[in-house]
């Protein structure tokens, strides 16, 4: 079975990223563990003719600029956004990301802002944050760009590339799974919490709602089918005796594993799952069904395009795009190998970099733009009020189209 053609990650294809095109300035705000991993990748490209730093923290702002080799820096948000910067990167606390972004775009920035869009335990105010963030993106007209890691998941790409040759036929069902056990043993979520609140820690800190964080187990999904989630009926496991999710803590969440069904806009149905609590040893992945062609991924990693003449497997190349290539050169020129350059979170960091520093040198609106990124994130806060209401089907709000 033929696999289809890859076209390099860029409007013309095989061009230089550089082309006639005036390089652009930004600065990333937040040098801590998330943050410093982009570091190298926003610097080098070759897109960036100007790169600056920010952090509150003078140690670890000082630390990063010299390990870094980066001359510019600011102290806060607010002194980086009085600069002449065209854009920021956001890599800051989860629910600070959307009034972050917000100010940022009302000071005249292009944004690019880590997952999630924000994160509280109220539903309403999340939405009322989605509300918020479309609006000052239509207002402003400046781009908002949230770095959703799925998006470029090589399984993503290699599936939008089907889907662009109707290869799917008509999509009928879909599953996105985030299963992540509070003590993974490859990442703790408990430590990743204290890690969070640093010094402000405390137990009444901790659980969550899995759902308010959707966007790992949604993102793929909506971003091959390209359509919105109408409505959901969702159910969630309370643990016995659990010490994280507990009615104590601030949020007062119990529910450790949401599960829930949606119907899309295109008529296809998709089951979600964000487990915190599951003997597993993770997995953020999903899997898609069509009248002509499906895309199945294995728990343990590889996926297969799967027809009624039989199943292909695929691996990582054949299914990621490929980076244009004095990208990728000046990228390999930082690393010891060729897998090291796509970073962190199977390899979709570069490409997320990539996308927002070529959308705004080029003029374009970027891939998960705010339109877009409260769709990833809407239908898991409705998702976990049908929980609460013991599946009830509700409705999902939407934001409309792009301009």
């Amino acid at each position: 079975m033929a696999i289809p053609s890859r076209t390099y990650w860029n409007a013309r294809e095989g061009s230089s990223a550089k082309g006639e095109n005036m390089g652009i300035s930004i600065g990333l705000v937040g040098v801590g563990s998330f943050g410093s991993g982009f570091v190298r990748l926003f610097r080098d490209h070759p897109l960036v003719e100007r790169f600056a730093l920010c952090d509150v923290s003078p140690e670890r702002l000082r630390a990063a600029a010299e390990r870094h080799q980066v001359a510019e820096t600011y102290p806060s948000l607010d002194a980086i956004l009085r600069s002449d910067l065209q854009a920021v990167a956001l890599f800051t606390q989860h629910w600070l990301h959307a009034p972050q972004a917000i100010q940022a775009l009302e000071a005249g920035k292009h944004v690019y802002s880590a997952v999630p869009v924000i994160s509280l335990e109220d539903g309403d105010a999340m939405l009322d944050w989605c509300d918020k963030l479309v609006a000052a993106a239509r207002r402003t007209g400046l781009h908002y760009m949230l770095g959703e890691t799925s998006y470029y998941h090589p399984e993503a790409m290699y599936c939008r590339r089907r889907a662009a040759e109707g290869a799917f036929g008509r999509f009928v069902y879909g599953e996105g799974e985030y299963l992540h056990d509070i003590d993974s043993p490859g990442c703790s979520l408990r430590e990743v919490a204290r890690n969070r609140w640093g010094k402000d820690w405390d137990p009444s800190k901790s659980g969550g709602v899995p759902m308010h964080y959707p966007s790992h187990s949604i993102g793929g999904p909506l971003s091959v089918m390209r359509t919105r989630m109408t409505k959901v009926a969702a159910f969630g496991y309370v643990h016995p005796n659990d010490d994280w999710f507990r009615p104590e803590t601030e949020g007062g969440n119990v529910i450790s594993n949401e599960t829930a069904l949606f119907q899309c806009a295109n008529g296809a149905t998709v089951r979600i799952c964000e487990h915190r609590r599951i003997g597993h040893p993770g997995r953020e992945g999903f899997q898609l069904w069509g009248t002509d062609g499906c895309f199945v991924e294995g728990h343990v990693g590889g996926g297969h395009w799967m027809t009624k003449q039989g199943a292909t497997p695929l691996s990582v190349e054949q299914m990621r795009d490929p980076l244009p290539p004095d990208v990728f050169a000046a990228w390999r020129r930082g690393v010891d190998s060729d897998a090291a350059v796509y970073g962190g979170h199977r390899g979709s960091h570069a490409y997320l970099v990539h996308e927002f520093v070529d959308a705004i040198a080029h003029g374009r609106r970027p891939a998960i733009h705010a339109w877009e990124a409260v769709r990833y994130f809407a239908p898991g806060i409705m998702a976990h009020k049908s929980a609460l209401r013991d599946g009830a089907l509700l409705d999902i709000p939407d934001w409309g189209e792009a301009p």
